[in-house]
């Protein structure tokens, strides 16, 4: 009789050891699974490239399911992969869930473009755990660059532009002996960003010696330019030009015209031969008697 409730005793204490593991593992497994800390990421690509975004490194047959939650300015979205293959797309955008050769699974987004910009949320579980994933996402679009000089009443200024580009572009010249130049940004409502930098050239400068000097990272190497008169101003200056051309002919022609006038003249008259009026009424009055 002793024996056997050793024996239940026994039976009673091995039973509640391993329930009471087991709920501390299930609870450990759960406090993981509420608390597990969100990995936040920053991205950037450039424009018109294919991107591939991944949340978690585990195989397909390890993926219980993955959740892609995208909040982009324009819609949010879900993409989702389940291992009975019901997931869904609301997208409809070309994104899809892919796999490597190696069976990892990764978020596939094609032609990248503005309107793709935005959060990327994506939620793994996977057999013995889970991940989850804020990525923001970015594009690297080249600003569309322009340089050019234009006159300010009578002082040249250069005139350097990027222009709708992502994130902000760096202008700087080359020519440290002018003013300091003043720069304008602008912010478009898609958010490219557009940077102007005026400099007022002095008058030691001269203009064929100055560049402006662009980076951006979207080029591996800077992009310099080097402005020039535009066609309307090229006109106006030659109009100047040419007005000043007229001016100074016409001031030379009236100096020449008042030297002229204040020069003494010849005042001496041409003789004229005197007729001998006397001969000739007397040679008519022989004409007339002979007649």
């Amino acid at each position: 009789m002793r024996t056997k409730r050793v024996y239940r005793t026994w039976i009673y204490t091995v039973v509640i050891s391993m329930f009471e593991a087991w709920t501390q593992d299930a609870a450990i497994n759960h406090l993981i699974t509420i608390f597990s800390a969100s990995v936040n990421r920053d991205v950037a690509f450039n424009l018109g490239t294919n991107i591939n975004l991944t949340c978690t490194n585990k195989t397909r047959a390890d993926i219980v399911f993955i959740i892609w939650e995208i909040h982009l300015k324009n819609k949010n979205c879900k993409i989702s992969f389940v291992n009975d293959n019901s997931g869904i797309d609301s997208c409809k955008d070309g994104k899809s869930i892919q796999k490597t050769s190696t069976g990892q699974l990764y978020l596939h987004v094609p032609n990248l473009s503005a309107d793709d910009v935005g959060l990327y949320k994506c939620e793994s579980v996977y057999n013995g755990g889970n991940e989850n994933y804020n990525i923001k996402v970015a594009v690297t679009v080249p600003p569309v660059l322009s340089a050019w000089l234009e006159w300010k009443g009578n002082k040249i200024v250069a005139l350097c532009r990027a222009e709708r580009g992502t994130p902000v572009a760096n202008i700087s010249w080359s020519y440290g002996g002018s003013s300091e130049p003043a720069v304008k940004t602008q912010l478009d409502p898609d958010g490219f960003v557009t940077v102007e930098s005026h400099l007022e050239l002095l008058e030691d400068v001269c203009p064929e010696e100055l560049t402006c000097i662009v980076q951006h990272r979207f080029w591996d190497q800077e992009k310099i330019l080097v402005p020039e008169l535009r066609e309307e101003n090229s006109t106006l200056l030659w109009m100047r030009v040419t007005l000043v051309i007229i001016l100074t002919l016409a001031g030379v022609f009236l100096l020449a015209l008042k030297t002229c006038r204040c020069s003494p003249h010849n005042t001496s008259q041409p003789k004229i031969p005197a007729l001998d009026l006397d001969n000739n009424q007397n040679g008519r009055k022989t004409d007339d008697a002979n007649h």
